[in-house]
């Protein structure tokens, strides 16, 4: 598969704090549309956009034409990734710290 047809990594997606914030505004509302997305934002429409482009690569982002707006909602079962990943890694530190009482509690 070359690079262009290459889905984005979700990891890579959410990095930027700009995205998380459009997957948390769009996380809060069932579709909105680019119009009113781009006020909450120290940036410009085109780059707005953009960064919505990336999360509709990543398949976070789904979009729809109305008339002449275009109208964006959150797809959040890539986000399950990410969950399980990090869910792991809370175990791991859970379970050490679990570890670290009960040594403390024996001294």
């Amino acid at each position: 598969m070359d690079e262009k047809n290459q889905e984005r990594d979700v990891y890579v997606a959410i990095a930027d704090p700009t995205r998380r914030k459009l997957l948390r505004l769009l996380a809060e509302t069932e579709e909105l549309p680019l119009h009113e997305l781009t006020p909450q934002f120290q940036m410009g429409r085109t780059a707005v956009s953009k960064h919505l482009a990336i999360l509709k690569e990543a398949g976070l982002v789904a979009d729809r034409k109305v008339g002449r707006e275009t109208r964006f909602r959150l797809i959040p079962a890539p986000l399950q990734e990410i969950k399980d990943w990090v869910s792991f890694y809370e175990k791991f530190w859970m379970g050490n710290i679990a570890l670290l009482k009960n040594l403390l509690s024996e001294e």
